[in-house]
């Protein structure tokens, strides 16, 4: 079972790494394609409305077919994008590379969510959820530093050391992972209707509304840290760089301990007390006089964010066996989009009502109302098995 625990992390780190990768390299792309600020952030955009827009399609097409073909197809595409990104040569064929990789993701992550309780043993499903999104926490804490390690030999090479490593990856699935066929019932329905039964059933409402409020507070903290941190406390860029790595290595450090966590205190007992922590801490946060106090309780928020979303991803792909694929990709374009619209809704706070404390409100409230989501809908009750719970 440690083989699929490493294939895993290692497609969850490489993923999670291409979609960081470009921020920092944005600068040097910007000044070699001669693109203006206004547009440049469209290469970031491309990869992630491609994901987020294609996963809805993704999920409910996985679901009836082989996951293992169907991973190991969007790895293959996903290497390939990527490494056709270090041979643009302009900002529109950077931009079109973008959006194949992001579109190659939107099959290939949500696989792993969905794959998880299909090749794993109950007992061990929790953890190796915690193992996959640490995979997704270390390229944030090391991939995209290594990325940019890399990119002193010219930008094109990190795009080209993803694919080829991507590609390597495909042929590790290939070996190890065994086929997961689709289940029969559901191979029969119509791929337009595979979002119906999530749709009927309230408490997939409930725990999707919670999981969107829950990315909305976190990704509206997070897209203005560096600026706050620049702002409040002068840090420069590379010294923002030093604090993202230690959040990236507590949200690393939470993952790993998240399936411990929820053993000791129940999947429920840890998400509400982790969302009530947090509520009071991003209500703190913007109030903190010192440098080393605010560093101390972002990497304690990004510790309890570690923890509480493989139990959440958990919870979510257990409320229809059949359908963990649409649940996944669901999810994913759920959580684009909500730290899209995080993004843009921290940059109306900071500017229009000055400064860091209404996002931290934002925040709280959001996680508040995510936390009541959760409770009300009843994502985290176990009910007796009685056959398939019908959605």
């Amino acid at each position: 079972m440690f083989k699929y625990a490493l294939l895993f992390f290692l497609v969850m780190f490489m993923i999670g790494t291409d979609t960081f990768l470009i921020s920092p390299l944005l600068p040097e792309l910007q000044a070699a394609f001669g693109v203006r600020t206004e547009w440049a952030g469209w290469m970031l955009g491309a990869y992630t409305l491609g994901s987020a827009f294609f996963a809805l399609i993704a999920g409910p097409l996985s679901d009836g077919w082989n996951r293992r073909t169907v991973l190991l197809c969007g790895l293959i595409a996903f290497s390939a994008s990527t490494f056709l990104c270090g041979y643009a040569d302009s900002f529109w064929t950077m931009c079109l590379f973008r959006l194949a990789a992001g579109i190659s993701a939107a099959f290939t992550a949500p696989q792993i969510w969905a794959s998880i309780p299909s090749v794993m043993p109950p007992s061990k499903i929790a953890k190796t959820m915690g193992v996959a999104y640490a995979g997704l926490a270390a390229s944030q804490a090391f991939g995209v530093p290594i990325g940019s390690w890399l990119a002193s030999g010219g930008w094109p090479v990190p795009f080209w050391t993803i694919g080829i490593a991507s590609l390597a990856l495909a042929g590790f699935v290939f070996w190890q992972l065994p086929d997961i066929k689709p289940v029969e019932s559901v191979r029969r329905i119509a791929i337009s209707t595979r979002y119906r039964p999530l749709i009927r059933s309230a408490k997939a409402r409930g725990g999707f509304a919670a999981y969107l409020l829950l990315h909305l507070g976190g990704g509206t903290a997070f897209a203005f840290a560096g600026k706050w941190l620049s702002d409040r406390f002068g840090l420069s860029v590379g010294q923002i760089g030093i604090a993202m790595l230690f959040l990236g290595l507590g949200n690393m450090l939470g993952s790993t301990v998240s399936a411990s966590a929820s053993r000791r205190f129940g999947a429920a007992g840890t998400v509400y007390a982790g969302m009530t922590l947090l509520v009071a801490l991003y209500m703190l946060l913007p109030r903190l006089p010192h440098l080393s106090l605010a560093t101390v309780c972002y990497v304690i928020i990004f510790v309890l964010l570690g923890i509480l979303f493989p139990i959440v991803m958990g919870a979510l792909t257990s409320l229809d066996a059949a359908l963990r694929g649409t649940i996944s990709s669901l999810a994913n374009a759920t959580m684009n989009g909500a730290n899209t619209l995080g993004a843009w809704v921290a940059g109306l706070l900071y500017v229009q009502l000055g400064g860091y404390v209404p996002i931290g409100v934002f925040a709280s409230v959001s996680l508040a109302l995510s936390l009541a989501a959760f409770a009300a809908s009843g994502v985290f009750v176990r009910r007796p098995a009685r056959g398939r719970e019908q959605a």
